[in-house]
């Protein structure tokens, strides 16, 4: 099967949407002296995919669901190309109930709102105004709306916020402490089984009642983040 080029896209991390600003809490975890070399990068990288990119990719896959019509449950109302105010409102309450770092729900509607300007300037579409009108809706979100603008599934939409989960850090910890590009793709090529079951169970729940989304709790990246935002110097935002 041929992955329409509008998808690959919205995973390449050249789009313009200010993700090269983030390091999904590499720096603040190179900072502590946690992630020093390539096997701490890999565990990084593996617990980071379970916790957060878990939480990420059903998100992402619910939003999806949302803006096809195609979900149930309280966030379906208003779904579909017209998706309304009220489905988005729950699922960004959802998203936020999933972040207990204010840093990280910063971090995450940051990403929204740029990812969403981006989007926006390549597919306007009526499904992206209705997220316009949050002054900035979580990242997950804005993917999983731009996916099913494209044309992509829930479950397509999981595997990106999945991959996204772990090459976003892993291109940080290339710019941060110096790593081998060759071998830290090694490292992410290792995981790819492991992207793919995470993809596989996030987009599982995409269809049902957003209140059941997976919601694996990450405490050490929510700490990272508030220790992060309080640095004196800082390479990136997040």
């Amino acid at each position: 099967m041929t992955l329409p080029a509008p998808l690959l896209l919205l995973a390449d991390s050249r789009l313009p949407a200010g993700g090269h600003a983030h390091s999904g809490g590499l720096e603040p975890a190179a900072g502590t002296g946690a992630v020093t070399d390539l096997p701490s990068l890999a565990a990084f990288l593996h617990g980071r995919l379970a916790t957060a990119g878990l939480v990420t990719a059903a998100l992402s896959a619910a939003a999806c669901a949302l803006a096809a019509g195609t979900a149930n449950g309280p966030a379906s109302a208003g779904g579909g190309a017209g998706a309304g105010h009220e489905g988005w409102t729950v699922l960004d309450a959802e998203a936020d109930a999933r972040m207990p770092s204010p840093a990280g729900r910063r971090a995450s509607r940051a990403q929204g709102r740029s990812l969403l300007r981006a989007v926006r300037g390549m597919s306007p579409h009526p499904v992206l105004d209705a997220l316009g009108a949050f002054p900035a809706p979580h990242h997950p979100l804005v993917l999983g709306a731009a996916v099913a603008v494209a044309g992509g599934s829930p479950a397509e939409a999981a595997s990106i916020g999945a991959y996204g989960a772990v090459t976003g850090p892993a291109s940080a910890a290339v710019r941060l402490l110096g790593l081998d590009p060759l071998a830290v793709h090694r490292v992410l090529a290792e995981l790819a089984s492991q992207v793919d079951a995470v993809a596989a169970e996030a987009a599982a729940s995409a269809g049902g009642d957003p209140e059941a989304l997976p919601a694996a709790s990450a405490p050490a990246l929510d700490v990272l983040a508030e220790l992060h935002l309080q640095a004196d110097l800082r390479l990136f935002e997040s």
